[in-house]
């Protein structure tokens, strides 16, 4: 009696394989990577900010007014702490070491930006300070008023 050797077609393999890939395309576009890390940036940005509001706030409880370097109505970069130069930005420093480490920095700061954070802070007219991550990803604004 003659046997037959069990395994699979090629036509059954190649269906297989076929059905493999097309699910895998759907879980990559429906994962897309780039949104996530774009959203971790901006979760990264949203935390930021916040420290860097908090930290203006409690250097303005214990010495009675906010760092005299915030302006007034235009939105100005943050310089990082220890930079080389602060021209054309807001030195913060003062708030360092004593109510925050270092000013955080933004995840995708262009290169060009050497001596600062990516960052910007203002005070705006109802004496509000407004703190705001300029370099947002997919379409979003972050900004927060305190």
């Amino acid at each position: 009696m003659l046997q037959r050797e069990r395994g699979f077609t090629l036509l059954e393999i190649l269906l297989v394989v076929a059905a493999i890939a097309i699910l895998a395309g759907i879980v990559i576009v429906a994962i897309n990577p780039a949104r996530q890390l774009g959203n971790t940036r901006n979760a990264q940005r949203k935390v930021d900010i916040k420290t860097i509001l908090s930290a203006v706030y409690q250097y303005e409880i214990d010495n009675g007014s906010f760092p005299s370097s915030i302006p007034s109505g235009t939105a100005t970069e943050v310089c990082k702490t220890n930079a080389a130069s602060c021209a054309n930005m807001i030195d913060l420093n003062a708030l360092a070491p004593t109510y925050i480490s270092a000013l955080p920095v933004d995840p995708l700061l262009p290169s060009t930006d050497t001596n600062g954070t990516g960052y910007t802070i203002y005070e705006n007219s109802d004496s509000r300070i407004v703190v705001a991550a300029p370099h947002a990803e997919l379409g979003q604004t972050i900004s927060i008023t305190n």
